[in-house]
């Protein structure tokens, strides 16, 4: 099974051995990362943006752009891989956030990705376990189908799992 990459507003699931899921270059952006550690299905999406309010029109093209529309979005496709709809039992895990090109912290994209999905994950009765956000740097996010693992990396800066 090939590796699924996303790209900015994607989603995905799957619960094919052999098959990763992998995102580049999260600046502001943010990773929610799902496992379903029963089933052994992963998902993730690349949300740009908080609030889908600013531009409906994208939404209806690609609706994890945004974090209140894409999440519930990826909430599906992992309960229709898995099989499973109790998303109380996934765990989640975070990546990006970063603070870019914004070093005045005028616009804070990426602190308001990070609680737009925080607060849509807590109104599902879910809560990341663990996460990798903040700061000023890019991550490379990739996680595996075979060990949950996830796995970030930075140029410049190395690898590392969370």
């Amino acid at each position: 099974m090939s590796d699924l990459v996303l790209g900015i507003g994607d989603f995905g699931a799957s619960a094919s051995s052999g098959c990763a899921i992998k995102t580049y270059a999260l600046g502001s952006c943010v990773a929610v990362i799902m496992l379903d550690p029963r089933t052994r299905t992963i998902g993730m999406i690349h949300i740009a943006l908080p609030d889908s309010k600013i531009n409906p029109s994208k939404v209806r093209e690609r609706p994890g752009y945004f974090a209140d529309t894409g999440l519930p979005r990826l909430l599906e496709k992992m309960a229709a891989v898995s099989g499973n709809s109790n998303t109380r039992s996934y765990v989640v895990k975070l990546a990006g956030g970063a603070s870019i090109m914004d070093p005045n912290d005028t616009f804070n994209i990426g602190k308001r990705n990070v609680l737009a999905a925080k607060k849509i994950l807590w109104a599902n009765g879910m809560g990341p376990v663990a996460e990798d956000v903040g700061a000023n740097y890019s991550r490379t996010v990739t996680v595996s189908v075979d060990t949950g693992e996830v796995t970030i990396s930075c140029p410049g800066r190395g690898q590392w799992k969370i």
